[in-house]
C-alpha cells in the first residue's frame, strides 16, 4: 500500500505561472523594462530552458538564477544587472501565493491518511516564504527544498538524501506526485519508486518518460490512490 508521498510545489499545489507573471511584471518594472505580455512570455520560455539545463547538470542553481535575466537583458539590448534583478525578483516572487484549484482540500484530505513531503526545486529563500504565506507547511512531515537538500530533482542523490531523512521509510510504498516529467516524473523512476503525473493538459508524455499513473490535477489523487490501495489489498 501507499504511505509515503512526494508532491512538487509548483504547478502541483500552488499556481506559479500566475505568481510568475506578477513577480516578473514587477521586476522588470523596476528596472526599466515594459513587462508586455510578450516580454513576459519570453521570460517564462528562457527561464522553462535554464531550469531544464539544471536538471540534465548543465547549469548550477546560481547560473540558472542569474542567467535568464542576462539572457532575457541580452536579446532585449537593455543595460541592466541581472545579479540585482534577479535578487529583486525572488523578493517579489516569495510574498503571496495562489493555489490550484482543490489543492488545498486535496491536501487537508490527503494529510489525514498518507505521510506527506514536500519535494520542490525551487529556490530555498523563495520557497520559504511562498509556504508562510500559503500556511501548508504543517501538512507535511518533511519539506525538501533541493537547494538545502544539496541535490536536484531529477538526481538520484536529491531522492536518496530524503528517503535517509524519513523514519520507517518504504521504496515500494512511495509515490512522486508532480508536474514536470523531466524533474518529478523522471526523479521518482530514477529513484525506484512510482510516479503520478499531474497533466491538467492531458498532454502526451514523452516515449522516454511514461508515468506510472496520471491525474488532471491535486484533487485527484486521493481517488486513484484509494483505489490503487484497494486492489494491492484485494491482490492474493
Amino acid at each position: 500500500m501507499f504511505e509515503f508521498l512526494f508532491l512538487d510545489l509548483d504547478e502541483t499545489i500552488l499556481d506559479f505561472h500566475r505568481a510568475e507573471r506578477i513577480a516578473v511584471g514587477k521586476t522588470l518594472a523596476a528596472f526599466g523594462v515594459d513587462p508586455t505580455d510578450a516580454v513576459c512570455a519570453r521570460y517564462s520560455e528562457i527561464n522553462k530552458l535554464h531550469w531544464q539545463m539544471l536538471e540534465r547538470g548543465e547549469l548550477t542553481r546560481r547560473q540558472v538564477v542569474v542567467g535568464r535575466f542576462a539572457m532575457l537583458f541580452r536579446e532585449l539590448g537593455k543595460e541592466a544587472d541581472p545579479e540585482a534583478c534577479a535578487e529583486r525578483y525572488e523578493e517579489f516572487l516569495s510574498i503571496g501565493h495562489y493555489f490550484l484549484p482543490g489543492a488545498l482540500e486535496a491536501l487537508q484530505i490527503l494529510s489525514k491518511k498518507y505521510r506527506l513531503y514536500l519535494a520542490s526545486n525551487g529556490t530555498a529563500k523563495v520557497q520559504a516564504g511562498r509556504l508562510k504565506s500559503a500556511g501548508i507547511a504543517p501538512y507535511f512531515e518533511k519539506i525538501f527544498v533541493s537547494q538545502e537538500v544539496g541535490a536536484d530533482k531529477p538526481f538520484p542523490a536529491y531522492f536518496e538524501r530524503c528517503f535517509a531523512a524519513i523514519d520507517g521509510f518504504r521504496r515500494d510504498r512511495a509515490m512522486m506526485v508532480g508536474d514536470s516529467l523531466t524533474s518529478d516524473i523522471l526523479g521518482g523512476k530514477n529513484a525506484g519508486i512510482a510516479t503520478c503525473w499531474v497533466n491538467p493538459a492531458h498532454a502526451a508524455p514523452r516515449p522516454d518518460i511514461v508515468p506510472d499513473y496520471e491525474i488532471g490535477a491535486l484533487s485527484e489523487l486521493d481517488g486513484l490512490l484509494t483505489r490503487l490501495n484497494a486492489q494491492i489489498t484485494a491482490a492474493p
